[in-house]
Order: structure tokens, then C-alpha cells, then sequence
């Protein structure tokens, strides 16, 4: 995700077609039509476009586009060859030409649409290609490698917004005691008014958001209060989640955070926490072993260790989505997800990409408890934020 189209450069373009290579592909075809593919979009700096496009990334030689006749200003900061069509039968014409030769060629698509975030070209489109004589495959693990996979920057940002979002969970928690104290104690909405300021307070400007929950409504995994919503009272196991990035070439910082309003957590609760905690670090240990031993990882297979710690406590039914999602320019990215339930992603993680881990169990009319961190994938594997992960339940005095 750098800052600079990567398929107007040279180096991109090079860095493109040294993967098309190892992958056995001929080319990468980037289709887009009124930001409907926002990959194709920000690997190639287009803005606004009203008719489709299309452009040929080849294994060798330079990059090759088909736009419309109407759309060249759309297209001015282009530095590689085009070609213009009018009307519908010249452009099928001219896209048959423009694959001419190439067989396997990747396109933001999905078979089965196993990954929605990747099924982006129309099946129309991907039915053009496949008459023109070339192989459609899906270019997931190219996405994963040159949009979701994280810049230098982008990192670094990351690591100091999750620390603002820890900061303002952990005073969301304090704030909701005061007000209990205070005998004027917050609803669901209002804390949730409180923490959106806090949060574009500490810097993060840019979608930030959050879901505030007391245990019972926090078993829908994304419950939204109709009005205020619940009052947050004393004794109330209570859930915030929170999320943001501090401008519009940053990424996502995602958190969820579990507390008692009060000096001690029901039983049931504590129990349950202990599981969903085990089970976020299963995950993460799993991925440090299998960087250690030099073996691959994908992203299904996470999710299967995160949902066995569950399944074996014995509360199986109630994890009841993945255990964790792509972040990049998108809260939920075009990257790797940890998903074998929703969907089976086989895509590899990594070098540069990010996700959740955020396992959780929601037992319908009392209780949703979720604890959510963050991953880099590194080089020397995962990094974790925020540097202190929640351990323990919070407890509030009142």
C-alpha cells in the first residue's frame, strides 16, 4: 500500500511481473469501472472512472491499457501504452486482442466467492476474458502482497494508534465507573459519544468507531443500541470495541476490551473469559511456532487452532464468525482473513500484512464476551498490538 500508485512506476510494474513469474502467471488484468474494484483503483491512481477499463500487467514487457474513448483525463498520469474503444462490440474486439496469447491471467475474483473482498470483477467480465481464450485465476495472493501488505510508515503509525485506542479503552472503563458513582451512570450510546471524542482526540481523525455493550446485548457480535440503549450499571459485564486510523494512507487499529462495572466478575463470566483469552493466544502462539520451525502458515489454519481451545471448553456453538480479519486501508481488508468457518481462506499470510485476532463466544439472552488484538506479519513473524494485551478482566470500583 505505498503512498504512490505502484503501477505507475517502473519498479512496481517490475516488482508485478517478478511475482507473475514465480506464480506461473501471464499477466495481471486490473479491471475497473466506477471504483467497483477499489484494488484496481489504488494500484493504478485512478480516481473516478464512468466506463470500464482495463489493463494488462504482462510477465514481460510493458504494461498495456484499453479505456474509453471518453476517459483520457482520467487516464493522463498513465505513463504506458493505451487504447481507446467506443462502443461495446470494439471493446470486446480490442480486449481479445489486448489477451492475446496469455494464458493464466489474474483477476480480482474469487472462485465460489469463497473471499468477497477479492470477488470484485463482474462474472460478465471474467466471462469476456474466458471467451478470449485466457485462464481467469484469482489474484489473491498478489493483492495480499502489493495492496494489503503494510508500508514502513504505515506500521509504524499502526503501533502508536493502537496504543491511543488501549489508552481510551482503558479510560472508558474508568469514565463508565464515574458516572455510576456520580448516580448519573452512561447508557450504551453515550459512552460510545464519549469515546468517539476521545479517540479523535488522541489523533484518530479517520473513521474512527466503536461498539459499547453490556453483557447481555454484546451477544449479538455487532449489536448497535437502537436510541441510547442500555444503561451501563453496576455489576454490568460490559464490552467496548473500538477502532480507527489517523489519515486516509494509514491502516486500521482495532480493539476489543472486556470489563466489570465492579470489584469482582461473576463466575460465569470470569470462565468465559479465560477461554476466549486462551484462545487469542493459541492463535498467536501458533503462528510464532510455525514462523520458528520456517514453515508457511495460511490463514484457515489459525482460525482452526483458535476454534479448537473453544470448541474443546465446550462452547463451540456460540464462536460464531471468523477469528479474524484483514486490515488495510480498509477496517476489514483485501488481505488474508483467519477464516475456516464464514469462508475457507487458504490465501498465505505474509511478510506485511495485518489482521485481527479477535475470538469470542455469544450465548444468546446472557453474555457476549470477545477479546480482540492486532497482528503484524513480520519478517521474523508476528508482532502484537498493543504492546500490552488485556489479560485479565477489567475491574472498576464504584
Amino acid at each position: 500500500m505505498s503512498e504512490t500508485p505502484l503501477l505507475v512506476t517502473r519498479e512496481g510494474v517490475a516488482q508485478v511481473q517478478t511475482a507473475l513469474a514465480e506464480m506461473d502467471l501471464d499477466g495481471w488484468l486490473l479491471y475497473e469501472f466506477r471504483g467497483q474494484n477499489w484494488i484496481s483503483a489504488a494500484l493504478l491512481g485512478t480516481e473516478w472512472t464512468s466506463r470500464r477499463s482495463y489493463i494488462l500487467v504482462p510477465r514481460t514487457g510493458e504494461p498495456r491499457g484499453l479505456i474509453h474513448a471518453i476517459e483520457a483525463t482520467s487516464w493522463r498520469h498513465w505513463p504506458w501504452p493505451t487504447e481507446s474503444y467506443a462502443g461495446w462490440r470494439e471493446m470486446e474486439r480490442k480486449l481479445a486482442e489486448l489477451l492475446q496469447g496469455c494464458g493464466r491471467v489474474a483477476l480480482e475474483t474469487s472462485p465460489g466467492a469463497a473471499v468477497p473482498t477479492v470477488d470484485l470483477v463482474p462474472a460478465g467480465t471474467v466471462e469476456l476474458v474466458r471467451a478470449s481464450g485466457a485462464e481467469p485465476v484469482s489474484s489473491g495472493d498478489l493483492v495480499s502482497r502489493f495492496f494489503s501488505a503494510w508500508t514502513p510508515g504505515q506500521l509504524v503509525d499502526h503501533r502508536e494508534t493502537g496504543e491511543v485506542i488501549a489508552r481510551v479503552a482503558r479510560a472508558a472503563f474508568r469514565e463508565a465507573g464515574r458516572a455510576i458513582r456520580e448516580g448519573s451512570p452512561h447508557s450504551e450510546g453515550s459512552l460510545t459519544r464519549w469515546i468517539l471524542d476521545a479517540m479523535r482526540s488522541g489523533g484518530v481523525g479517520v473513521e474512527p468507531d466503536t461498539h459499547v455493550a453490556v453483557g447481555r446485548t454484546a451477544a449479538d457480535p455487532h449489536y448497535a443500541p437502537a436510541g441510547d440503549g442500555e444503561t451501563i450499571a453496576a455489576g454490568e459485564l460490559l464490552l467496548i470495541d473500538l477502532w480507527g486510523r489517523t489519515g486516509e494512507d494509514r491502516v486500521f487499529a482495532d480493539q476489543t476490551w472486556m470489563g466489570v462495572m465492579g470489584t469482582s466478575a461473576p463466575g460465569r463470566s470470569r470462565e468465559i473469559w479465560e477461554v476466549v483469552r486462551a484462545s487469542r493466544d493459541a492463535g498467536v502462539a501458533y503462528l510464532r511456532d510455525r514462523v520458528a520451525a520456517g514453515q508457511t502458515v495460511r490463514g484457515f489454519e489459525v482460525d482452526d487452532v483458535c476454534r479448537r481451545v473453544i470448541e474443546d471448553a465446550g462452547f463451540g456453538e456460540y464462536f460464531i464468525h471468523r477469528t479474524g480479519h484483514s486490515m488495510d486501508l480498509k477496517l476489514h481488508g483485501s488481505g488474508p482473513n483467519l477464516d475456516n468457518l464464514e469462508t475457507r481462506d487458504d490465501r498465505l499470510l505474509i511478510p506485511g500484512v495485518g489482521f485481527s485476532v479477535e475470538p469470542g463466544i455469544y450465548i444468546p439472552g446472557e453474555v457476549g464476551v470477545r477479546s480482540e488484538i492486532n497482528v503484524h506479519f513480520g519478517e521474523d513473524g508476528p508482532e502484537v498490538t498493543p504492546a500490552e494485551p488485556q489479560e485479565d478482566l477489567i475491574l472498576v470500583e464504584l
